[in-house]
């Protein structure tokens, strides 16, 4: 995604740093949570077994939930402190080729004409932060609706299933942003208020997996 590379070599003090790792091992660990729950529904519909598919569907929509609303928790807290920011690393536009579901598609390329006409860096960070949490909101409703459609279905077909995946694309893609620029943002913020939005975020992940072995755990009340 434009300007991921940019921000992957960010120094950070090691207390940002700190606050950096607690926040992206709680998000990365949740996605994979979600992708392999995915990936497991789709070997299990594969291979004929539709209500199992399900039941790890609807678990991956419960804890789609739990990660969207960490994750909107952190881009309200970085809009929240944007004020105080030093000057901002610049930032790309989100662009539409690197998604795959209609909706995210669309909505990339109409952020891809307004952002031409924002020029301050500072302006173009919080576009970015407010073009990061609508596609989080977009994204777990889309993905909602296409569980809703194909739940009480007993053989559905291969377009949820695609809409499914297309969704997940998606929001993997967007978390991993959204990371990338709260580490930009950490660099940019004064120590005086780091302890501020620290407390803030680690409010957010205190009742987090932190661990991998949440994976196996979800998988086995699955199945």
């Amino acid at each position: 995604m434009g300007g991921r590379s940019l921000y992957r070599w960010v120094r950070l003090t090691a207390d940002c740093e700190s606050v950096y790792q607690s926040a992206a091992l709680e998000i990365e660990t949740q996605a994979s949570i979600l992708g392999v729950c995915l990936n497991d529904a789709m070997e299990q519909r594969g291979s004929g077994r539709e209500e199992i598919a399900w039941r790890l569907v609807g678990l991956v929509d419960c804890q789609w939930d739990r990660l969207a609303d960490i994750v909107t928790g952190l881009l309200i807290a970085v809009a929240k402190y944007m004020p105080v920011a030093r000057v901002v690393l610049p930032v790309r536009n989100i662009a539409a080729r690197h998604f795959k579901s209609p909706a995210m598609v669309d909505y990339a390329r109409v952020h891809e004409v307004f952002d031409q006409f924002v020029f301050r860096q500072k302006a173009r960070f919080s576009l970015h932060v407010r073009v990061m949490r609508h596609a989080v909101e977009t994204l777990t409703a889309e993905f909602a609706r296409a569980y809703g459609h194909g739940l009480p279905a007993t053989d559905s077909s291969n377009e949820i299933w695609n809409d499914l995946d297309s969704c997940f694309h998606d929001f993997d893609v967007i978390t991993k942003e959204v990371l990338l620029a709260l580490r930009a943002f950490l660099a940019c913020l004064p120590e005086g208020e780091l302890h501020h939005l620290t407390a803030e975020l680690n409010a957010l992940v205190a009742q987090g997996v932190r661990t991998t072995k949440s994976v196996d755990r979800v998988r086995s009340v699955a199945v």
